[in-house]
């Protein structure tokens, strides 16, 4: 599971793209302009940036240019209609790690994306540590205040999703399409029982919970600070 940006203007395809990698079980976000990506960038870490060329407010080539002078090194598949040998030199010139041109196969575009995060590069295997919490995504392990959590494969992917989108409140509904791997034999309240297992396990007296609950929409990650 990669958390991914998917920057493009024409928004019914920024939305197939969107479900077809989270059908990979990857988190997707999406930004239609320049300057919604760029505010997305500073503030926000991405495994993976899908980036059209030809976006309002600023184009692809600025964005990626600004990200890598601010010192961004997440990797960027240039997805575009600009196929002439001169557009793909200027883009890898750029820092763009790959480069599709329209029309595509998702097919392709899957493939493309499973390439570039299986580099040694890619910072999917990073640990993600929050207020205490340590989430190694390599190892699947689990350490809180230093001492290791023993947790079962969906309850790591539910916590790593769940973190991934850190502050982002999901429905139960929500968590088990795109967390789990089949839902035929699952419920809503198959979620909610892997939620409190986890905070059973996470939690710590006299801290707020890393899994919070909104009341009557659904469950986000805060820090538990």
């Amino acid at each position: 599971m990669a958390k991914v940006l998917v920057v493009e203007d024409d928004r019914e395809l920024a939305a197939n793209v969107q479900r077809w990698l989270e059908f990979d079980k990857h988190v997707v976000e999406t930004a239609h302009d320049g300057k919604q990506a760029s505010e997305m960038l500073r503030f926000y870490k991405y495994d993976l940036i899908i980036l059209d060329w030809g976006l309002p407010e600023a184009s692809g080539i600025d964005v990626l240019r600004e990200f890598r002078k601010a010192g961004g090194n997440s990797p960027v598949l240039f997805l575009t209609g600009k196929g002439a040998v001169e557009d793909k030199e200027m883009g890898f010139n750029t820092g763009a790690d790959d480069y599709l041109t329209k029309p595509f196969d998702m097919r392709e575009l899957s493939a493309r994306c499973k390439a570039i995060l299986r580099r040694p590069n890619s910072i999917v295997g990073d640990v993600l540590e929050l207020g205490g919490l340590s989430i190694d995504v390599s190892s699947h392990r689990v350490i809180r205040d230093g001492e290791p959590i023993n947790v079962s494969q969906q309850e790591f992917a539910l916590l790593e999703f769940l973190v991934r989108h850190q502050g982002q409140v999901f429905a139960p509904e929500a968590i088990l399409d795109r967390v789990w791997k089949s839902t035929s034999d699952s419920t809503p309240a198959v979620v909610r029982s892997h939620i409190k297992s986890l905070r059973k396990k996470l939690d710590v007296e006299g801290r707020r919970s890393f899994i919070k609950n909104v009341h009557g929409v659904g469950y986000c990650f805060d820090n538990g600070s």
